[in-house]
């Protein structure tokens, strides 16, 4: 397979209907599609329609894959919930990522060329829209740590100065969400781990207390009006009550870090991490030698065991002629002469290794092999 590209739409805020389903069906023929859903791959040639296009008409989300490295993620956000300028205030320096707009809607198109490939392992692309999916309802309920992650690559890419600031102080614990944008935009690990080990300006879970009280301090019109929304189909009032209570529990600002301060920390993880690996190499070597150390004495005690009969096995392989025989023999001969060092008898070990020789004089591949016998 020379190219391989995966296209993925889902639709959440407004399921697709039949004429939808029609005109997305007229763009494929073989793609799999739902109401809620367009899914397609190709081995061979370009999907025809215009992703941007079918998320300005149909979808919330999009996730593209290629197996030369890009990747695209691209989220549909109603303007009343997001702040174009809250984005780009981390966006400045990152020049994959986009921000436009189209009527209501903010359109984040996230781009990324030349992502590291993992030869060794297939990825089709099916399961990452699905995990990276929650990353659309945690931007309209307030989390913008996404945009810290995006903002990690402008730092990755050098395009920062050492005494700029960090956008946030710190984005820990990141949920499976951010774990999965990291990986699936092969964003640098060491400097991920060093954004995570802060948590004081983290956009965290709301706690159930905080929204509580949010919701119990709206007025009964504001209730009711919550309640028809919802009857209605709104799907944004849940995101919209999060983001009030995230608002409101604002504690205070925690001192922001240096771009030389986090490059410093990834560093120091980036050493801590391979000194751990190196470590962990040594281990298992030292584990495996063990284990063939063990397998090797058990062998040489059955050697022992079995006595001269070993001596019969060795002809017999010899008498094979074959490089299979020749390579058992010299095998066996070899732990013979180990069991001999190790018991005092290497002197008639060697009268007998040298009958060997002058028998089958003639039969030069096992006389070559012998030689490191010697």
């Amino acid at each position: 397979m020379s190219e391989y590209q995966y296209y993925e739409f889902q639709a959440i805020d407004r399921p697709l209907n039949e004429a939808d389903r029609v005109a997305l069906r007229a763009l494929s023929t073989r793609a799999r599609i739902t109401a809620t859903s367009f899914t397609n791959h190709y081995e061979w040639g370009d999907f025809k329609g215009e992703p941007r296009r079918l998320m300005e008409r149909w979808f919330d989300l999009h996730m593209y894959l290629t197996n030369w490295g890009t990747r695209r993620l691209m989220m549909r956000l109603p303007k009343r919930l997001v702040k174009r300028s809250n984005l780009e205030a981390f966006l400045l320096d990152v020049e994959w990522v986009e921000v436009g707009e189209m009527g209501g809607n903010l359109i984040l198109d996230m781009y990324r060329d030349e992502v590291e490939q993992d030869y060794d392992v297939w990825d089709d692309g099916s399961g990452w829209l699905g995990a990276l999916a929650p990353l659309r309802a945690d931007v309209l309920s307030g989390d913008l740590r996404l945009f810290y992650l995006m903002w990690l690559t402008a730092l990755e890419d050098g395009m920062l100065d050492a005494d700029e600031t960090e956008p946030l102080a710190g984005i820990g614990p990141l949920t499976g969400a951010l774990n999965a944008a990291a990986e699936f935009f092969d964003i640098d690990r060491d400097l991920v781990e060093a954004a995570v080990e802060r948590t004081d300006g983290a956009e965290q879970a709301v706690p159930e207390g905080v929204l509580h009280d949010v919701i119990t301090e709206l007025s009964e019109t504001e209730k009711t009006d919550l309640l028809k929304r919802v009857v209605d189909g709104d799907p944004h009032v849940a995101a919209e009550l999060k983001q009030s209570a995230r608002t409101g529990n604002a504690g205070p600002v925690a001192d922001l870090r240096t771009v030389a301060d986090l490059q410093a920390r990834a560093a120091a993880l980036c050493r801590e991490r391979q000194r751990a690996e190196a470590e962990r190499l040594s281990e298992e070597r030292r584990r495996r030698e063990e284990e063939a150390e063990g397998a090797h004495r058990k062998r040489l005690d059955a050697l022992v065991q079995r006595g001269e009969a070993v001596w019969t096995e060795i002809e017999a392989d010899i008498a094979r002629r074959n490089a299979t025989g020749y390579d058992r023999a010299a095998a066996l001969l070899l732990d013979l002469k180990t069991i001999a060092n190790e018991r005092g008898t290497a002197t008639d070990f060697a009268h007998r290794l040298d009958a060997i020789r002058d028998r089958h004089a003639r039969k030069k591949r096992l006389i070559e092999q012998l030689k490191a016998l010697t």
